[in-house]
């Protein structure tokens, strides 16, 4: 145990319980308020999972993704996407075989975090949704064409 977390142990009613924050810029950004539930479901799953040190290093595979969120394979494959569509992740490592032939899982990193050192990329405050095109206004037709 750190020497932090024992000082924090050692105080009478105060938790040493990991939690996961969203900051409050976070939320109110059109790429997070705009996103579906199951996105957001898998952006508090590799947030969970990152400690403060492994930005980058964050493993999550598909199939681990889908057994934590109870989905299928093909839908979390479909959530990665979005998150990283709009800024919010990107793979720093993807999935592959190990030299004993041994799967590895992909590596994320997390947009709004530092890295190694680096300020935090925050990609999803530039997302913009897709406009709606402009459709063409076209005049009624007549009402003898239909005549003949």
């Amino acid at each position: 145990m750190k020497a932090t977390a024992k000082r924090w142990a050692s105080k009478k009613g105060r938790s040493t319980a990991r939690f996961v924050m969203l900051p409050e810029w976070l939320q109110r950004s059109e790429a997070w308020a705009t996103m579906k539930p199951g996105p957001r479901a898998l952006y508090l799953e590799l947030k969970r999972r990152f400690t403060g040190f492994n930005n980058g290093d964050i493993f999550l595979s598909q199939r681990d993704a889908a057994k934590a969120l109870n989905i299928t394979k093909d839908t979390a494959t479909t959530y990665f996407r979005d998150l990283i569509e709009r800024g919010f992740i990107t793979m720093t490592q993807g999935g592959h075989l190990g030299p004993s032939g041994i799967g590895q899982a992909a590596k994320w990193a997390l947009q709004e975090e530092t890295q190694d050192g680096r300020l935090p990329a925050k990609g999803f405050m530039s997302w913009r949704g897709k406009q709606n095109p402009v459709q063409k206004i076209r005049s009624p037709r007549p009402d003898n064409q239909d005549a003949a």
